[in-house]
């Protein structure tokens, strides 16, 4: 599943009329870099969910076939936060494990690692989530948790060795078993208490991940790849 439902607010006023996924760094929406990584790791049957102009990345995408893909489309009224868009798309991605990631964001990460894990959380019911966390960016210099072994902690706010959160994760679909279609909830109470229970696993991603969520750097991360490519 692709997260595309957010407001893109701190992005204004780029988003006044484009939906944040459907900026271009490099001469690409960020979303098709996205798709064309998941593409490549053996990932083709995505859901998306959309909100905030979100009739316009329908339009531009359609069915995924243009990228290899085949795209449904869980359609909110209003952004339902990343708990509840997951929930209110339980019809759409199934009954076994299965990968999120988001839509405005740019990583360099092979997808493909993420395969073993699905197969793992699929023989074993208390393996409900597994987060691919980065290293901290300027912007977010606290972390979010950290990694111990090869399971995720939620450790004091100010302790040594905190990561970032990167928004890639697999999930259990009963972790979401408790919000219902349609509402809105957040992640981040689902992962605490299972972390507290020790069914979250990990890993740390070392190569490139950008949270384009300011102008400036979108505009940046955009000259890098023009002068890369």
């Amino acid at each position: 599943m692709i997260l595309a439902a957010g407001l893109g607010e701190r992005m204004r006023p780029l988003t006044d009329h484009t939906p944040k996924p459907l900026l271009e760094a490099g001469g690409k929406p960020l979303i098709v870099w996205q798709i064309e990584r998941l593409r490549a790791a053996g990932f083709t049957d995505l859901v998306i969910n959309h909100a905030h102009l979100g009739r316009k990345i329908e339009d531009f995408l359609g069915d995924g076939a243009r990228l290899g893909v085949a795209i449904a489309w869980s359609r909110e009224p209003e952004p339902l936060e990343t708990a509840g868009g997951i929930a209110t798309a339980r019809n759409l991605l199934g009954d076994a494990p299965f990968l999120v990631t988001n839509g405005d964001v740019y990583a360099e990460f092979d997808y493909g690692r993420l395969l073993p894990v699905l197969a793992d959380m699929a023989a074993n019911p208390d393996h409900l989530a597994h987060l691919v966390l980065v290293d901290n960016p300027p912007h977010h210099p606290q972390g979010d948790f950290t990694l111990e072994g090869d399971r995720v902690m939620q450790p004091p706010t100010h302790a040594a060795g905190r990561l970032t959160f990167s928004g890639i994760g697999c999930y259990r679909p009963e972790l979401f078993a408790g919000i219902p279609v349609g509402s809105k909830a957040k992640l981040a109470p689902l992962l605490h208490a299972a972390m507290a229970r020790g069914q979250v696993g990990g890993e740390h991603f070392t190569g490139r991940w950008e949270d384009v969520g300011t102008p400036r750097r979108l505009a940046d991360l955009d000259k890098e790849l023009r002068i890369a490519a």
